[in-house]
C-alpha cells in the first residue's frame, strides 16, 4: 500500500462528523482561565463528562478505518482482516489521547504529525506487532486525519483563543527577559567594542582553522583545514560511574572543565575546533552554551615562557596581531561572555604547574561570572581533583573507535587531496593488520600512518619494526622540536637515551609478568641504569616525569602505577631489552606462554642472523630432513616427526613431540625476521607443510585455537585450493573473528562450494554485524540450498535492508513480533526455527503473514505446539539437532 495513495484519497470530510464525537462540545474552559485545560477535559470516553464506551469507542475506530478507505482504488485496499486489525490499533491509539500529559495549547503547538507520534508512543508496542506494513501505514493516516480535526476542533473555540493570546502575552514576557539576558552579553563601551570582535573573531577563524602535522617526513604541505581535520570524539566522566560524553557536549551543562588526553588524542585539535565554531557563530544545538560567546585561546606552553599573563595581556601573549581596545577583555569576562580554552598544563614546567593553578584560580575568583573554562592536560601530569577547589569537572578523552579511525583516514586523504583509492586502500590495511590497528589508537598515530601510506607511495612498511620506529621517532623525538617545546635550562633527553631507559621499564614488565608496574619500582628501575648514562645528569625521579610527561609512550593511569600507552610498544621495547640482554632462554621457556608470543616474533625482529637463529632453534627443535605428522593427545594437539623418505642426511627422531603452538609461532617469527638462514627457513617451513592448509575442520579448529590471529596472514588464498580445504580455511578464519578475518573471507564469499558458504552464512554471529553483512552476507548468492543464519535481531534488521532472504535460519529464541517484523513477507519461502520455540511459539498465528512460505523446519523432539495454527500451505519437516545442514559444519 503506497503511504501517498492513502493521503491523497483519504476521506478526511467524511472523518470530521466521527472525529467531533471523541471530543465534548460544551465541555469547561468557557472563558480565559489561568491555565489552558487539559486534555482530558475534552475528551468524551474520559471524565466526568463521559458520553462513550470503551466499546463504543472501538466502533468509533472501525467506522473511521471504512470510510478512510472506502475512497481507496480496490487494488489498495487492505484485506478484510487487516482492517479489522487496524481498527483494533487505532481504537488503542485513540484511548491515549486521555495519557498525553498536556493542554489544548500544547497539542496545537505540536502539530498534527508530532500529535500523532506522541500518541503513537504512549500505545505498547505489542500492539502493532502482528499489523501487516501496509496496515501500520493506513493506522498512521487516518491518525493523522483524525489528529487535525481534533486541533482544527480546538483552535474554532473563542476560549481557546483568549487563552492563546494570554499564553503568547507570557512567552513574549520571557522572550524580553531572554533578550535582556543576551543584551548583557552585548558590549555597552560603544561601537568600538563590536568592531574590534568582529575583527577578532575573523583573525581567530584565520589562525586556527588549519592543523598542522608534527612529526611526519613528508615533502608535502603539512597544513590541513580543521574543518576537515575534526572528528567527534568521545569523552568519560572520571568522577563516580564513568559515563560517555561527545566533545561537542563537553561544555553542555558544565562551566569549567578538565579534559585529560594522552598525546596526539586530539585535545589541541578539540580547543581549536571549539574557538572556530564559536567566532563563525554558526552554532548547532549541541553547542548552545557558546552562543554570544567570546573565545580565547591560551595555550600554556606560550604563556609559561614569561609571566602568566593578566586578562589585559592575553592576545599580546599570545602573539595575536591586534590591538584590543583598553579594558575590552575584562569586559568580556565581567559580562560572563569568556571561553577560556587553555591548553597543555603537562607542557608547563613541573616546577611551574603549581603557578599556572593558582593563575587559574585568581581568574576565576576575579570573574566568577558565567564565564567557560576548559583546560586540557596528558593524564600523568598533574593529581586527581588537581582543580577541585575551583569546582572543574574531570573528564577524559576515550581511544578512537573503529567509525573514528575510517573517518579521520578518509578526512585526512580528501584534506591532501590524494583521492578515495589510497584512503580505502589505507583503511583495509588497518582493519586486516594487527599492528596497524594497534598503532591507530589516536589522531595524531592516524595522522602518522596516513603520512606514511602517502609518502610511500600505498605501501607501508611490512617490516613491523621498521613501522614502530617511525611512530617512536616521533613521539620521543620529532614532535617537540618541531613545536618548540625545548626551553634553555630543560631537561633533554634524546631519542635514543629515552629509548634505552625505556627499554628497561618494560623488560622488567615482561620479566614479572606485569602490564604495568608501580612507580616506586620504575623509579628504582630508572636509579639502578641512570649511572651507565653518563651523559645524562638527572636524577631518576627528574627522568621518570620526564618520560610521563613528555615522551607520550609511557604514561601514569593511578597515581601509584605507569603504564605504556598500548602494549604493542611494550611488547616491541621489552623484545629489544632482551635481546640486547641476550636474555634468549627466558624466551624459550615461555615461548607456550600466548601472552607474551608478540615479544617472542618482536625479539626475531630485533635479533642479528645469529640471535634470530638461536631463538628460532629454541623454539622447534630443527631436523633438516624430518617431516611433521599430526598426531592428537588429551591436553594439547602435538606433531610427531619422521625421517623423510626422500633424504638420509640426518638420523630419524621417532617419538619426539612438539607442541603446534611453537611450531605456528616459529613460522609467523618468520614474517617479523628481514633475514634468515635459507635451510632454517626452509626446516620451519617444512614444519608447517602438513598445517597450511589444514586438512579437515579438525585441523582447522585447532590451527585457530593454537595458532591465534597471527595465523590469518599464514592462510592460503582460495586459488588451488580443493572444497575440502577451502572450507576448513573458511572454518579457521571465522573463528578467529577480526577485521583481517573478514578480509581473508571475501575471497571466498562467491566460492562454488556450497559448504563454504554455509560456513559463511552461519558465522556471522562472530563478527561485527553491519561490517560482516557489508562485505560477506550481501556478496552470498542466493541458492536453492543455501540458510542465511540470523542470531539477533540485528541481523533480522540487516537482511531486511538487504531486501530480504528466501531461506533463513534463526539462532536463538525470538519473539514472534520480531520475526513477523523484520523478515521479509515477500521473500521468505524456507524458515529454520534452530534453537527450538519454547512456549512462545505454541500458536503459530503469525506464519499467516508470509504468503510464499512453504516449508518450515523445527528441531526434534517439538515441544508443544498447537499444528492447527500453521497454514495448511506450509510444510513442516522436524530436524535432530546434530542434522549437518545447514548447521556448522
Amino acid at each position: 500500500m503506497d503511504p501517498s495513495v492513502i493521503g491523497a484519497r483519504l476521506g478526511t470530510a467524511a472523518l470530521q462528523p466521527l472525529v467531533r464525537k471523541l471530543l465534548v462540545a460544551d465541555g469547561p474552559g468557557a472563558g480565559v482561565v489561568e491555565r489552558p485545560v487539559r486534555l482530558t477535559g475534552w475528551l468524551s470516553f474520559r471524565g466526568e463528562k463521559k458520553r462513550l464506551s470503551e466499546k463504543d469507542l472501538h466502533k468509533l475506530a472501525s467506522e473511521l478505518v471504512r470510510r478512510a478507505v472506502e475512497p481507496l482504488p480496490s487494488s489498495d485496499r487492505p484485506a478484510p482482516d487487516e482492517t479489522a486489525s487496524t481498527a483494533h490499533a487505532l481504537a488503542f491509539t485513540l484511548h491515549a489521547l486521555g495519557d498525553l500529559d498536556m493542554d489544548d495549547v500544547q497539542a496545537v503547538e505540536l502539530g498534527e504529525d508530532k500529535l500523532a507520534r506522541c500518541l503513537k508512543e504512549k500505545v505498547p508496542a505489542s500492539i502493532f506487532l502482528f499489523l501487516s506494513q501496509d496496515a501500520v501505514v493506513l493506522h498512521d493516516a487516518v491518525l493523522r486525519v483524525a489528529c487535525r480535526h481534533i486541533l482544527h476542533f480546538f483552535t474554532q473555540r473563542s476560549a481557546f483563543v483568549a487563552r492563546t493570546l494570554v499564553e503568547q502575552t507570557r512567552r513574549q514576557g520571557l522572550i524580553r527577559s531572554d533578550m535582556s539576558t543576551l543584551l548583557d552579553r552585548v558590549p555597552g563601551v560603544g561601537s568600538r567594542d563590536a568592531d574590534f570582535e568582529a575583527r577578532y573573531a575573523q583573525q581567530l577563524i584565520r589562525r586556527h582553522s588549519e592543523l598542522t602535522i608534527y612529526g611526519l617526513d613528508l615533502r608535502h604541505a603539512r597544513e590541513w583545514q580543521l574543518d576537515t581535520a575534526y572528528i567527534s570524539l568521545e569523552t568519560e566522566t572520571r568522577q563516580g560511574p564513568a559515563v560517555p560524553v561527545p566533545t561537542e557536549r563537553i561544555l553542555a551543562g558544565r562551566d569549567r572543565v578538565l579534559l585529560r588526553g594522552l598525546a596526539g588524542s586530539g585535545k589541541t585539535t578539540l580547543l581549536q575546533w571549539l574557538a572556530v565554531s564559536t567566532a563563525r557563530e554558526k552554532l548547532p544545538d549541541e553547542l548552545g552554551a557558546l552562543r554570544g560567546r567570546i573565545p580565547f585561546v591560551l595555550p600554556l606552553r606560550t604563556l609559561a615562557r614569561g609571566t602568566l599573563p593578566r586578562p589585559a595581556e592575553f592576545l599580546s601573549a599570545v602573539g595575536f596581531p591586534l590591538t584590543e581596545p583598553a579594558g575590552w577583555a575584562e569586559r568580556v569576562l565581567t559580562a560572563g561572555r569568556g571561553l577560556l580554552l587553555v591548553d597543555g598544563v603537562d607542557e608547563v614546567p613541573h616546577d611551574m604547574r603549581e603557578a599556572a593553578r593558582q593563575w587559574l584560580h585568581q581568574l576565576i575568583a576575579s570573574f566568577p561570572e558565567r564565564n567557560l573554562w576548559l583546560v586540557t592536560t596528558r593524564p600523568s601530569a598533574v593529581q586527581d581533583d588537581w582543580l577541585q577547589t575551583d569546582t572543574f569537572e574531570e573528564l577524559s578523552l576515550m581511544p578512537m573507535t573503529e567509525e573514528d579511525i575510517a573517518a579521520f583516514i578518509r578526512r585526512w586523504h580528501a584534506a591532501a587531496r590524494a583521492g578515495d583509492e589510497p584512503a580505502q586502500a589505507l583503511l583495509t590495511a588497518v582493519r586486516t593488520k594487527p599492528d596497524l590497528g594497534h598503532l591507530a589508537v589516536n589522531p595524531l598515530m592516524c595522522g602518522l600512518l596516513c603520512a606514511l601510506h602517502r609518502e610511500r607511495h600505498g605501501f607501508l612498511p611490512e617490516d613491523r619494526k621498521e613501522l614502530y620506529d617511525a611512530a617512536l621517532a616521533m613521539l620521543l623525538e620529532r614532535r617537540d622540536l618541531e613545536r618548540g617545546m625545548h626551553r634553555p635550562g630543560d631537561l633533554r633527553i634524546g631519542k635514543e637515551p629515552q629509548i634505552a631507559l625505556l627499554q628497561r621499564i618494560a623488560h622488567w614488565m615482561v620479566r614479572n609478568d606485569r602490564s604495568e608496574m608501580g612507580r616506586d619500582d620504575a623509579h628504582a628501575v630508572l636509579a639502578e641504569h641512570l649511572p651507565s648514562m653518563t651523559h645524562l645528569n638527572a636524577d631518576a625521579e627528574s627522568v621518570l616525569r620526564h618520560l610521563l610527561d613528555r615522551s607520550g609512550v609511557l604514561r601514569q593511569p593511578t597515581a601509584d602505577t605507569v603504564d605504556f600507552i598500548h602494549r604493542t610498544f611494550q611488547d616491541y621495547l621489552a623484545a629489544k631489552a632482551i635481546v640486547e640482554a641476550r636474555d634468549f632462554p627466558w624466551l624459550e621457556n615461555n615461548a607456550d606462554n600466548s601472552q607474551w608470543e608478540d615479544v617472542i616474533r618482536m625479539a626475531v625482529a630485533h635479533g642479528r642472523p645469529d640471535e634470530r637463529a638461536r631463538i628460532l632453534r629454541g623454539l622447534v627443535p630443527v631436523l633438516g630432513d624430518t617431516l611433521p605428522h599430526e598426531e592428537t593427545s588429551p591436553g594439547r594437539p602435538q606433531l610427531r616427526f619422521q625421517r623423510s623418505r626422500t633424504s638420509a642426511a640426518t638420523k630419524p627422531t621417532r617419538g619426539r613431540r612438539l607442541p603446534l603452538r611453537r611450531v605456528l609461532l616459529a613460522r609467523s617469527c618468520l614474517d617479523h625476521a628481514p633475514e634468515v638462514d635459507s635451510v632454517l627457513q626452509e626446516s620451519i617451513m617444512l614444519l608447517t607443510r602438513d598445517l597450511l592448509p589444514p586438512g579437515n575442520p579438525g585441523a582447522a579448529r585447532r590451527l585457530a585455537e593454537y595458532g591465534g590471529a597471527n595465523v590469518i596472514a599464514m592462510l592460503p588464498g582460495p586459488d588451488h585450493l580443493d572444497e575440502d580445504q577451502a572450507e576448513a580455511c573458511v572454518i579457521t578464519a571465522t573463528r578467529l573473528a577480526s577485521n583481517a578475518a573478514i578480509a581473508y573471507l571475501t575471497g571466498f564469499r562467491t566460492h562454488p562450494s556450497l559448504a563454504v558458504r554455509r560456513q559463511l552464512a552461519w558465522s556471522w554471529h562472530r563478527f561485527d554485524c553491519s561490517a560482516y553483512a557489508d562485505e560477506i552476507i550481501s556478496h552470498l548468492p542466493e541458492d536453492n540450498e543455501l540458510y542465511f543464519t540470523a542470531a539477533s535481531t540485528e541481523h533480522l534488521r540487516a537482511l531486511r535492508a538487504m531486501g530480504g532472504r528466501a531461506r533463513i535460519q534463526i539462532l536463538g529464541t525470538h519473539h514472534p513480533g520480531d520475526l513477523a517484523s523484520h523478515l521479509s513477507a515477500e521473500r521468505l519461502t524456507h524458515l529454520w526455527l534452530r534453537e527450538g520455540y519454547t512456549t512462545v511459539f505454541r500458536s503459530m498465528n503469525w506464519l499467516a503473514r508470509f504468503p510464499h512460505l512453504h516449508t518450515l523446519v523445527l528441531p526434534k523432539p517439538p515441544h508443544p505446539l498447537d499444528a492447527h495454527t500453521i497454514p495448511d500451505s506450509v510444510q513442516v519437516v522436524f530436524a535432530h539437532r546434530d542434522d549437518p545442514e545447514p548447521l556448522e559444519p
